[in-house]
């Protein structure tokens, strides 16, 4: 029996991480009626990882009080990377051995509902556009902050796959060309390698290493982890080496985003993920996305320097699946 809540046509929407699959049903204005979270076992290899995402995704209509019947169609976010028309994981980091495997006709054939496949990034922008910050802009560049640095990008509608469906890697464009800093994928330069979470722990080890003062080596001496967590409360409690890195991070996404704007131009930027800094509630992120904003305006040229806009994200770790749900619905396009 349907769900009399939502606005059909329904859509269900999975979300693939490296430890948990997040699924949950979303109505035909971007409305979540469910949600979900399994672990994914991706250890275990890509079967079982399919055979949990159907779970997932039944679990997902069930707590909706849906059928499989009631949905139009499944939107599937997985990492990358892979081969978005052919429905193609190539070879993922963050699901070892899941290589050349055809997710998109495996999930389609576990839940018996027609399926689309996108990058996670692509699809977690798209929930912001489609249903987040971004609702009232015709076009978004969207950061996911982490341990790497995921993008994606939106412009009237189409999300940018790209040839290749490498569209709008920009964790990985060039900001510093003599002696960058290594990324982990073997690159030189790129804004990851500096501004995600594995980049601000190497500055910051190497700073401690080099003599500057901080409250941070007491933390440690006592065993406290090296975490952008750790780093970020004592930028709270006024630690200039740990405020310092915060804010040089945020400097380095205002560069990478000013390189975005005058490429495509924008109507909004939005920063979402695990390193926000506590994101527009904390002081500590406010300060961040101001950083940003002021790097941008001392780069950009003046018209979209005054005219973008850039704010944090609003759906947190929900922008994946409704995101993927918003998939399902530009390619079913049943409404």
């Amino acid at each position: 029996m349907a769900n009399t809540s939502g606005t059909a046509p329904f859509f269900l929407g999975i979300d693939v991480g490296g430890t948990n699959v997040k699924a949950g049903v979303v109505d035909n204005t971007g409305l979540s009626l469910s949600k979900v979270s399994l672990p994914t076992e991706a250890s275990k290899g890509p079967l079982v990882g399919v055979e949990n995402i159907g779970r997932a995704g039944e679990l997902a209509l069930k707590e909706a009080g849906l059928a499989l019947t009631d949905v139009a169609g499944v939107g599937l976010a997985t990492p990358g990377t892979m081969d978005i028309p052919a429905g193609m994981l190539l070879d993922p980091p963050n699901l070892p051995g899941w290589n050349n495997f055809p997710i998109e006709q495996k999930v389609a054939e576990r839940l018996e509902l027609p399926t689309v496949l996108q990058n996670d990034a692509n699809a977690a922008a798209y929930g912001e556009f489609w249903a987040g910050a971004a609702r009232e802009a015709s076009s978004l560049v969207f950061w996911t902050l982490g341990t790497g640095i995921g993008c994606g990008i939106i412009i009237g509608d189409t999300i940018i796959e790209g040839a290749h469906s490498h569209g709008a890697e920009c964790g990985h464009i060039i900001i510093e060309m003599t002696n960058g800093r290594r990324c982990d994928t073997g690159q030189y330069g790129t804004l990851e390698a500096y501004a995600g979470a594995k980049g601000l722990l190497r500055r910051c080890q190497e700073a401690l290493d080099a003599g500057q003062p901080s409250a941070l080596r007491d933390r440690l001496a006592a065993g406290a982890e090296l975490t952008p967590l750790l780093i970020a409360q004592l930028a709270e409690l006024g630690d200039d080496l740990a405020l310092g890195l915060v804010l040089d991070t945020a400097r380095y996404l205002g560069i990478g985003t000013t390189t975005l704007m005058h490429t495509i131009d924008p109507q909004m930027v939005l920063f979402g993920g695990a390193m926000t800094f506590g994101g527009g509630a904390h002081p500590l992120g406010r300060r961040f996305l101001e950083e940003i904003r002021a790097e941008v305006q001392k780069r950009a040229f003046p018209v979209p320097a005054a005219k973008t806009k850039i704010d944090f994200a609003s759906l947190g770790g929900d922008a994946g699946y409704i995101g993927a749900a918003g998939c399902a619905r530009l390619r079913f396009k049943r409404w």
